[in-house]
C-alpha cells in the first residue's frame, strides 16, 4: 500500500511539474515566431515594440510612426512576397540568391518601413534596424482579450475570453445540477421505494458511461434548436447551451455520490429525530443532509471537475468563439475545448504548443481552487 501511494503520488508530481515547465516557457519569449526578426530603417527612433503594436500596425490600425513615439511619418508594412513589388525577378537572382541584399536594401531606402522576414535574410552587413521585442508577460496573457496564436508577425495569446468561458460554462451547470442532483438523491435514498431505487440508480448511473461526443450530438440537435427558438438567438449555440449540456452531463456523478452519502446516515438519527416528533422532511433537511455534508461536497468537488475539465461536448454546441463573452447567450470557447482543438496543429516546443500548455496550467489552479474552496466550507459546516 505504501509503495502504490509512493509511485502514485511521485506521478502526479511528476505531471505537474511537467505541465508547468511547458507553460512558463511562454513568458521567456517575445510573440514572434522564433527565427524571424522585425527591422525597421536605422533612422527610426522607436527602440522596441509589444504584440499589440506589431498586430496593429500589421492590420493597419496604426498608420504612423508618432503614435508609437517616433517621428511624423507613415508607416510601410513589408513582407518577404513583397520584395517583387520593388525588385524584378532578374534583380532578385535566378535562385533568389540575391534576396536577402535586397531586403537589406530596400529598407534603408524607405525611412518609413518595419520589415518582418526569416532571420537567415539577414546579410552581413544589415543596413536596417533589428528591434528587440518584449517578452510575453504575465499581465497581457491572462488580461489579453484576442486568442489568435497564429497570427502574423505577432501571435496574440489573450486568455481572457477563454478564462471567461470556462467559468460561465461551469458556473451554469453546477447552478443546474447540483440543486437537481441533490434532490434526486434525496428522492433515492430517503423516498422511493426498494424497487423504484433498484431500477432507477442503475439507469442513471448507465448515462455516467455514454461518451461525451454522444452527449455532445445531442446538445447540438436538441438543445441548440431549443434555446434559439425560445430566446430567438441568430444561433443556439451559446454558453447556456454548454452549461445546461455539462449539467445533463454531471447529474449522473452528483446523484451517486450523493445518494450514498445520504444512505449511509445511521438509522438511528432518522428515528431519533422522528421519535422527538419532527415530520420525515424536517428529518431529511435538518438531520440526514447536515451529517452527509461532506459527502455531498465530494459531488459538487466531482461536478465542478466533470464541467471544467470536458471538452468535445463543449466545443460542439458553445460556438467555439473566442471572444469575450457579454452575456450567456453569446457563442464562447472554454480552456478544455481549446487545448483540444488546437494541441493537434502546434508545433511541439513552440509558442502556440507553449501557450496551450499554459492554459492546462490556468485549469489544473481553477480546478484545484474549486476543490480547495469546496473542502474549506464543508469543515467550516463540521465545526459549525
Amino acid at each position: 500500500m505504501r509503495i502504490s501511494a509512493l509511485v502514485t503520488s511521485i506521478t502526479i508530481i511528476m505531471i505537474v511539474f511537467f505541465l508547468f515547465r511547458e507553460g512558463v516557457g511562454i513568458f521567456k519569449s517575445p510573440s514572434v515566431e522564433k527565427g524571424y526578426v522585425i527591422a525597421v530603417n536605422k533612422s527610426n527612433a522607436v527602440e522596441t515594440l509589444n504584440s499589440t503594436q506589431l498586430k496593429n500596425i500589421y492590420d493597419q490600425e496604426i498608420t504612423n510612426w508618432k503614435t508609437l513615439g517616433g517621428k511624423s511619418q507613415e508607416i510601410t508594412v513589408f513582407r518577404v512576397e513583397d520584395i517583387t513589388n520593388y525588385y524584378s525577378e532578374e534583380e532578385l537572382g535566378a535562385n533568389m540568391e540575391y534576396l536577402p541584399a535586397k531586403i537589406s536594401e530596400v529598407l534603408a531606402k524607405t525611412p518609413g518601413m518595419i520589415a518582418f522576414f526569416p532571420s537567415t535574410y539577414l546579410v552581413k552587413n544589415f543596413k536596417g534596424k533589428v528591434l528587440p521585442l518584449k517578452n510575453i508577460s504575465v499581465a497581457n496573457f491572462l488580461g489579453g482579450t484576442e486568442w489568435f496564436p497564429t497570427a502574423q508577425p505577432s501571435a496574440q495569446f489573450g486568455a481572457w475570453p477563454l478564462i471567461l468561458g470556462t467559468l460561465y460554462v461551469s458556473l451554469i451547470a453546477i447552478l443546474l445540477a447540483l440543486p437537481l442532483g441533490l434532490a434526486t438523491a434525496v428522492y433515492l435514498a430517503e423516498i422511493a421505494d426498494k424497487r423504484t431505487r433498484n431500477f432507477l440508480k442503475p439507469v442513471i448511473e448507465l448515462l455516467a458511461g455514454i461518451p461525451s461526443v454522444v452527449y455532445g450530438f445531442f446538445g447540438l440537435v436538441v438543445i441548440v434548436p431549443i434555446l434559439k427558438n425560445t430566446f430567438h438567438l441568430d444561433s443556439g449555440q451559446s454558453g447556456l447551451a454548454g452549461g445546461i449540456l455539462l449539467a445533463i452531463m454531471a447529474l449522473p456523478t452528483i446523484i451517486t455520490v450523493s445518494e450514498d452519502a445520504l444512505h449511509n446516515t445511521p438509522n438511528a438519527m432518522r428515528e431519533a429525530s422522528l421519535a422527538m416528533g419532527a415530520s420525515k422532511w424536517q428529518t431529511i433537511c435538518r438531520i440526514v443532509v447536515p451529517y452527509s455534508s461532506s459527502g455531498i461536497t465530494a459531488a459538487a468537488i466531482l461536478g465542478i471537475g466533470r464541467a471544467m475539465g470536458e471538452t468535445m461536448a463543449v466545443l460542439m454546441v458553445t460556438g467555439n468563439a473566442a471572444v469575450v463573452p457579454h452575456s450567456i447567450f453569446e457563442p464562447l470557447r472554454t480552456i478544455p475545448a481549446t487545448i483540444a482543438a488546437e494541441l493537434g496543429e502546434a508545433p511541439q516546443g513552440g509558442l502556440h504548443y507553449q501557450a496551450l500548455f499554459t492554459l492546462g496550467c490556468i485549469l489544473f489552479i481553477m480546478t484545484v481552487s474549486a476543490n480547495l474552496m469546496a473542502g474549506y466550507i464543508s469543515k467550516k459546516k463540521r465545526l459549525a
